[in-house]
C-alpha cells in the first residue's frame, strides 16, 4: 500500500495537470479534489498537498526555467503535461520544501511509472538526477528568477 505523503502527490499531480490543461483557478481545484478525496486524506498528508499545490504555482515560472535548463532538448511547453508536472512537483520539493533530493526523485519516478508514458520515468529520472549533480546551477538559477522578481 502507498504511502499518504504518496497519495497526497498523486492528488497534488492530478490538480496540477488539470490546472496546466484548463486554467482553471487553482484553489477551486484544490478544494474539490480535498472534497472528493475519498477516504479523506489525514492532516499531514492533505498539508503535503496543499503545500504542493500553492507552492509549484507560486513558483510555477521558476521551475520551468530549472527544466528547461537541465532539459534544454525538450522546450518546456513540447514536455508532457504529466512529465512537466511531476517535474515541477519533485523539483519544488528539492528546493523548498526540504524533501530529501533522493525520495523527491524516488516519489517523481514512481507518479511517472503510475501516470506517464513508458519512457517518462527514465526521461524525469534524468532531469532530475542532472539538476540534483548540479545543485549549483539550480540553486542559481531561482535565485536569479527570485531576484528578478524582487524587482
Amino acid at each position: 500500500m502507498k504511502s499518504q505523503r504518496h497519495r497526497a502527490r498523486q492528488i497534488a499531480l492530478q490538480a496540477l495537470y488539470e490546472i496546466d490543461l484548463t486554467d482553471h483557478a487553482p484553489g477551486q481545484v484544490l478544494q474539490r479534489h480535498l472534497r472528493d478525496i475519498n477516504p479523506p486524506l489525514p492532516a499531514g498528508a492533505t498539508g503535503l498537498l496543499q503545500a504542493i499545490i500553492e507552492g509549484v504555482m507560486a513558483r510555477r515560472d521558476d521551475l520551468d526555467r530549472v527544466i528547461a535548463h537541465f532539459a534544454p532538448e525538450w522546450p518546456v511547453p513540447q514536455i508532457a503535461t504529466i512529465d512537466r508536472n511531476i517535474l515541477r512537483i519533485a523539483l519544488w520539493e528539492m528546493n523548498f520544501n526540504d524533501t530529501p533530493s533522493k525520495v523527491a526523485i524516488n516519489e517523481a519516478v514512481e507518479l511517472a511509472k503510475e501516470f506517464g508514458a513508458e519512457t517518462s520515468s527514465r526521461f524525469i529520472n534524468g532531469v532530475l538526477g542532472a539538476a540534483t549533480r548540479q545543485q549549483g546551477e539550480m540553486a542559481t538559477i531561482l535565485a536569479e528568477a527570485s531576484a528578478s522578481m524582487d524587482r
